[in-house]
């Protein structure tokens, strides 16, 4: 779909007249080929997804308007959420529950105590709690300016359901962060969001820059090609799992943990905690598990921070670690 056309159809035809063409011819490559006409047309920015601003959406609700995250999979806002509870100045305020069987009572009391005291509530996975989303609606509608003080803030995650509250999707605010697609995308989501794009965060390994450096890349580098593969079904992995941010964000805490209290890298630890704990601890098919932690040793291993001119894959160079 990115070859030219026969001549003159090349010349003649434009964008959409060739996107006509492949759409008879190739079905399956409409997509990509419609990205590239938008990307053509009207520029880069219109295919790629914007930034996930919490801070706007914060500033568009109130205190009787619920602040909904609507969940896909490889996406996981609490970490976020907690950050910018904490940003705010509400980190000993925020408190948070996940819905499940019993636990709507518990969750109504930290939704009383919160209007009172003007805390932040965070019910996440709604969706699981389903018998108990008439209850959740009745509270949101008895919201009100006389018993709910102004800081308070209620936070929900659910991921689609025809059983969640329709006046609660009309009355809160709405946001989605969909989980980026492609390898390029997926690197960049991970070095422009916290803690990694902390100064702070980057430069923690005094006298070992360079080796968290390229071995953060390599995690970051996992992470993503570990999201990808999902796309392929069944050649990627035997069962879909959802890898998320919260399992790239402990693997990166502990490989900074262990690069600061060891003199030498402890790579069979790193390689332990990250494939059998952060990301093997949602994987149950045994192929799955050994793929996992063969493509894992590709992009951690002692040649990541000793050879300049390491490749994760010899087909381009683009899959290299950079030189800086």
């Amino acid at each position: 779909h990115l070859q030219p056309l026969p001549a003159p159809w090349d010349m003649t035809l434009n964008n959409f007249h060739k996107l006509i063409v492949i759409r008879m011819i190739r079905p399956d490559k409409v997509v990509p080929l419609l990205i590239k006409c938008v990307e053509d047309e009207m520029g880069s920015r219109f295919v790629q997804p914007p930034p996930f601003d919490i801070v706007k959406s914060y500033g568009d609700s109130n205190c009787l308007s619920p602040l909904v995250f609507i969940l896909s999979p490889g996406v996981d806002p609490i970490a976020g959420l907690m950050q910018f509870a904490i940003k705010k100045g509400y980190g000993a305020k925020f408190q948070s529950i996940s819905l499940g069987q019993g636990q709507g009572p518990k969750a109504a009391e930290l939704i009383k105590n919160g209007q009172r005291e003007g805390g932040w509530v965070c019910l996440q996975n709604c969706h699981l709690a389903v018998s108990w989303m008439s209850s959740l609606d009745n509270i949101c509608e008895n919201f009100d300016i006389t018993n709910t003080s102004q800081e308070f803030r209620l936070w929900l995650t659910s991921y689609p359901t025809d059983k969640f509250p329709p006046s609660i999707l009309q009355n809160g605010v709405k946001m989605t962060n969909e989980a980026p697609t492609g390898l390029k995308l997926n690197l960049l989501r991970s070095y422009t969001s916290d803690p990694v794009r902390g100064m702070q965060f980057f430069h923690g390994c005094p006298g070992k820059d360079k080796l968290f450096s390229r071995l953060l890349y390599g995690i970051s580098f996992f992470h993503a090609v570990v999201q990808e593969r999902r796309k392929f079904g069944p050649i990627g992995w035997n069962i879909p799992y959802e890898f998320n941010e919260s399992d790239y964000l402990i693997s990166i805490q502990q490989l900074q943990m262990y690069l600061n209290e060891y003199e030498e890298v402890p790579f069979a630890a790193i390689l332990y905690l990250t494939g059998e704990c952060n990301y093997g601890g949602r994987v149950t098919d045994d192929w799955d598990r050994r793929a996992l932690n063969t493509i894992l040793q590709d992009y951690c291993n002692p040649k990541v921070i000793n050879m300049t001119n390491y490749r994760f894959c010899e087909i381009s160079a683009q899959f290299a670690v950079p030189e800086r």
